[in-house]
């Protein structure tokens, strides 16, 4: 039987883990794209 206590507990794990989530795409937005695939993705346009 789940108990009050638990379902808080499972509750701010889920919370952690979105909070994590949303910190690294965040991250991975702001990164800029690497040179060599922005080259890599003008040839691939060139051949289409």
């Amino acid at each position: 039987m789940n108990t009050r206590r638990e379902d808080q507990k499972r509750t701010a794990i889920a919370r952690q883990i979105d909070e994590n989530l949303k910190r690294v795409y965040e991250q991975d937005t702001t990164e800029k794209i690497p040179d060599k695939f922005l080259e890599l993705l003008d040839k691939l346009r060139e051949q289409e």
